[in-house]
């Protein structure tokens, strides 16, 4: 089992030097991670929440790929309605070659409707949007010379992509799924899978079941590290640490929970946990003590589970991990 760490900066507004240090304290927790062992890094985008999330990912990880040499650097995800399709395909290439071909280009629809809102993209053109840049980017990788493409959306005349992307025909590619049509269409496209954080393990494999089955529809094989599962961590040595940090995943996961409903309320994303907050904190969290998280883990492996990203950003956390739960994996 691989394991690898998922998530992104908090550097809430307060000035120039509070932000940096806030994106000074993650490029340390990946560089730790380096360190310890870890195999990848993930990192998120998003816009407009106010907590100081990271917004420009490709620009960071063009960073981090300067800094680090040997741990994967991934995007969880970029996305694609948003974008300029030509501009996103330029930056990967340049993060890829600038890593080296440790890159991972994890892409997908968007879930926050206030996302959607401050770009002034209705939510329901998600998909389309979504379909066409990924065509264009597809494109962008893989034709010799120049291209042109004209779409609904887009427009290109006789482009060129450069640099070029060192792995070929390009990085990964990872989408995140979770409902059983788009858990389909990850399969039937080549898509590694990204299985989000806030669901109950039980949800999870049966999204993963779903995948696996499609992809066997599709004649491919599964490939355990071709499906990666982002989990909470918490480490607990009693019950009143145990209790803590419950009550901190259930402050968490109504934040989030939020963030994935439409604002009457009726549509919600598949990124949703449970509305049984503590059993969404108790059964989707890694949370115990050494034991039973490495407990945890064999049940998740036992159903063909091969990668699992910690969602974290605390450094002593994925040093315990690492000291006390990978071990066992090795």
């Amino acid at each position: 089992m691989k394991f690898g760490i998922f998530g992104g900066v908090h550097a809430p507004a307060g000035g120039p030097e509070s932000e940096r240090q806030g994106y000074m304290r993650y490029v340390d927790t990946v560089l730790a991670a380096e360190r310890l062992g870890y195999h990848s890094s993930f990192l998120v985008e998003h816009h407009f929440s106010g907590t100081g999330q990271v917004s420009a990912s490709l620009n960071l990880l063009a960073y981090l790929a300067a800094r680090t040499s040997r741990i994967r650097l991934g995007t969880a995800v970029v996305v694609l309605p948003w974008h300029n399709p030509i501009l996103v395909a330029e930056q990967v290439a340049t993060v890829d070659l600038l890593s080296n071909g440790r890159f991972d280009f994890g892409v997908g629809r968007g879930y926050r409707y206030i996302e959607f809102h401050g770009f002034c993209i209705p939510i329901e053109e998600a998909s389309e949007r979504f379909e066409e840049a990924m065509a264009v980017i597809r494109k962008a990788f893989t034709s010799e010379g120049r291209f042109s493409h004209h779409g609904k959306r887009w427009h290109f005349e006789d482009v060129t992509i450069e640099p070029g992307v060192v792995q070929k025909p390009h990085p990964p590619l990872w989408l995140a799924a979770g409902r059983p049509d788009s858990l389909r269409y990850a399969a039937d496209n080549g898509y590694r899978l990204f299985l989000d954080q806030f669901q109950t393990f039980e949800v999870v494999l049966e999204r993963l079941s779903v995948y696996r089955a499609a992809l066997a529809k599709a004649g491919r094989d599964y490939d355990p590290l071709g499906a990666a599962v982002a989990r909470g961590v918490a480490i607990v040595n009693d019950e009143v640490e145990r209790e803590a940090a419950i009550a901190r995943r259930i402050a968490m996961l109504e934040v989030m929970n939020a963030y994935g409903r439409s604002p009457d309320g009726r549509e919600k994303s598949s990124m949703v946990s449970d509305d049984d907050l503590r059993k969404a904190a108790v059964e989707g969290v890694l949370m115990g003590t050494a034991g039973e998280i490495v407990e945890r883990l064999r049940r998740l492996e036992a159903e063909g589970v091969g990668y699992v990203l910690l969602s974290t950003r605390d450094p002593e956390a994925l040093r315990v991990f690492a000291r006390d739960v990978m071990p066992a994996f090795t």
